[in-house]
């Protein structure tokens, strides 16, 4: 074992092998936050078209799309979605973007989904009565759904936010698969220059575990703040 550790610190220190993990990491945090944030964003829409009135046909479809949406991206793989975007739609549109905003975009839009179904929960979650409140101040339904009520279902829902960055945090690790190097391809790469893979994927575990920890630590504050500030 000391010598398959002598390979391994060889790969990563002397032949700068931990530039290569420096990138992964930076390329993971970036797919999984700036995903997370598009997704929040996608999320916050489909949420509320899903729980608009169905006054008219207009809010109608939006609805369906909403549900089709949801359907479409929770319903495939993570990977599938992502070798879709990158050998199918892209091509098929002409479009042609750096591999790292194909991954960014992937994990946006496949996060919407997932985040929809959680907006929804926190927006069924706060009091009609907050609502009500809001109308009988003047401001329509927008303005009562953007000033009042979001600002108290994200505070409800930051829990399970967390949730979902850490598995987007995760699921980074199928990006390779169009070739971005994240923290597992990195380690990869040093497994598959030493064939020497016990190490390698042993320190990726674990890189992943104080990730994860490190995470789930800013969440618990984050959530000490929110009810704190709801005491006062």
């Amino acid at each position: 074992m000391s010598a398959a550790w002598d390979v391994f610190y060889r790969q990563m220190i002397p032949l700068e092998g931990y530039k290569k993990v420096l990138e992964g990491l930076g390329n993971t945090a970036l797919i999984a936050i700036v995903g997370l944030l598009i997704g929040m964003v996608i999320g916050c829409l489909l949420a509320t078209c899903k729980i608009l009135p169905k006054s008219s046909f207009a809010v109608k479809l939006l609805s369906g799309f909403s549900d089709f949406y949801v359907a479409i991206f929770r319903g495939t793989p993570m990977v599938v979605q992502l070798l879709l975007i990158h050998f199918v739609l892209l091509p098929i549109m002409g479009v042609q973007i750096p591999i790292i905003l194909e991954a960014i975009l992937a994990f946006g839009l496949n996060s919407g989904a997932y985040v929809s179904e959680i907006m929804r929960g926190g927006i069924l979650s706060v009091d009609i009565g907050q609502t009500e409140a809001g109308r009988a101040l003047g401001l329509n339904y927008g303005q009562t759904m953007l000033r009042i009520v979001l600002p108290q279902a994200i505070k409800n829902v930051v829990p399970t936010l967390g949730n979902e960055f850490i598995a987007l945090l995760k699921e980074t690790s199928v990006v390779s698969f169009i070739t971005v190097v994240d923290l597992t391809k990195a380690f990869q790469n040093i497994a598959n220059s030493t064939y020497e893979y016990i190490i390698p994927y042993i320190v990726l575990a674990l890189v992943y575990l104080v990730l994860v920890l490190a995470v789930t630590g800013v969440i618990k504050l984050i959530e000490r703040r929110l009810r704190a500030g709801d005491r006062r």
